[in-house]
Formats: C-alpha cells, sequence, structure tokens
C-alpha cells in the first residue's frame, strides 16, 4: 500500500466555516430590508442557496444567474419586492455579499492543523467547487493560502467535485499518486465517495458533531493508520 504523503481538502464546510458567515451575513442583510430574522427566512435561505449552486454546478445556469435566482426565490415570498432587471438584482445580491464577506471566517483547527501537517512534510492541497477568485480571496483573508500548496478550483481546472477527474487533477497538481493521498471533506457524495473512486482514501468531517474528535486529531489518526 502507497505510503501517502499528501492531503486534500474541500474548502466551505472544512477549512472554512461557509455555513456560519453566510448565516450571519443573511441575517444583517436580511435586517437591512426590514425582514425579521427567524429560522424559517434563514432555512429559506440556504435552501435558495442549494438548488441553485447546484444548478450552477450542474452548467444549467451561470454563476451570476444562479445568485439571482436565489432573490427571486426568497426574498418576494418573504414580502420583500424585486428588481425585474439583473443589475438591480446584482447590486442587491452584493449588499449581501459584503455582509458575508465580512464574516469570513475559518475554522479554529483548521490552520494549525495545515501547519502541522507541513511540519511531517506533507504535499497539502485544496479542492473545492467554486469560482477561482471567490474561493482563493477566502484562503487568503483567513489566512490559510500560505499554509497549502495546490489550490484547484472547479473554475480555473474546468471539472467539479465529484467528477473523478478533479481528484485525479489535484494529485496530478500535488505530485503524487491518488493512492499516495487522503482527502478530507464534510460531503459523503462529493468527497469522501468521490475520493475513493479516484483511487483517494476519504474521511468525512462533520463539523457540527457535538462529540467525537476534533479535524486534527481525526485527519493526523487517519494518516498514522494508513502507514501502519
Amino acid at each position: 500500500m502507497a505510503q501517502r504523503r499528501a492531503v486534500g481538502f474541500d474548502l466551505d464546510g472544512t477549512l472554512f466555516d461557509h455555513r456560519g458567515a453566510a448565516t450571519t451575513g443573511a441575517a444583517r442583510f436580511l435586517e437591512s430590508l426590514g425582514i425579521p430574522v427567524s429560522l424559517s427566512a434563514i432555512g429559506r435561505w440556504f435552501a435558495a442557496e442549494t438548488e441553485q449552486f447546484e444548478r450552477w454546478r450542474a452548467r444549467q445556469i451561470s454563476f451570476p444567474e444562479q445568485r439571482r435566482e436565489r432573490l427571486r426565490a426568497v426574498l418576494p415570498a418573504l414580502g420583500v419586492p424585486i428588481p425585474a432587471d439583473d443589475g438591480g438584482l446584482d447590486e442587491l445580491f452584493d449588499a449581501y455579499r459584503h455582509q458575508y464577506e465580512a464574516s469570513w471566517r475559518a475554522y479554529p483547527g483548521s490552520l494549525p492543523l495545515l501547519r502541522t501537517l507541513r511540519v511531517q512534510g506533507y504535499r497539502i492541497g485544496v479542492l473545492t467547487n467554486g469560482t477561482e477568485t471567490q474561493q482563493v480571496d477566502k484562503l487568503r483573508r483567513t489566512g490559510l493560502l500560505d499554509a497549502v500548496d495546490v489550490v484547484c478550483t472547479s473554475e480555473r481546472i474546468g471539472v467539479q467535485k465529484p467528477d473523478r477527474r478533479a481528484f485525479e487533477t489535484l494529485s496530478a497538481e500535488l505530485g503524487v499518486e491518488p493512492s499516495g493521498c487522503l482527502f478530507v471533506g464534510d460531503s459523503v457524495a462529493h468527497d469522501v465517495e468521490a475520493a475513493w473512486a479516484a483511487g483517494m482514501h476519504g474521511l468525512l468531517i462533520d463539523h457540527e458533531a457535538t462529540d467525537g474528535p476534533d479535524m486534527e486529531t481525526m485527519v493526523l489518526t487517519a494518516l498514522a493508520d494508513r502507514r501502519g
């Protein structure tokens, strides 16, 4: 069995706290529109985000259009009229985006884990579905960018998770065979099962779990187990 000398990570929900940032950003955005913030309103926001992002991932709509569709799905249902033109919708979404970006943060254990892996000699990569500019900016502004060797965004490499070619591209850019890479993510289908299909070992992380080991312990344990 090949010794694993590289670790790949998903970004949103794994290294980067997208849910926390988006919850804060959406709450502030809705408040600015005079909408009472409730679990129902936030739930509606995330349901639209998930649905429209999947439509973009499936190449049914463009990235700007998935943003507009989120506003069309959420705001009228909450009693807020929306602009009829794309320019007005983009300007409105920018108001949310500014609040979202102001709330960006990595999970507390992410940077220490990456530093530990680097000291131990592992190559480190990120594989993420998203645009090059936004995803790299997340890494830069949270201090994670300098701690990784490779960043593969779906926009840059031309394929998205769970396509096995995305994982093969990551391993190629890391300079290791897929069998020499552990991939860590928060989605069973898009991260763990897809990594296995590409010949990697996959590890599922759940930051919402209230018990069990933290991400650093799980990753280092998985690496030690594979060496053994």
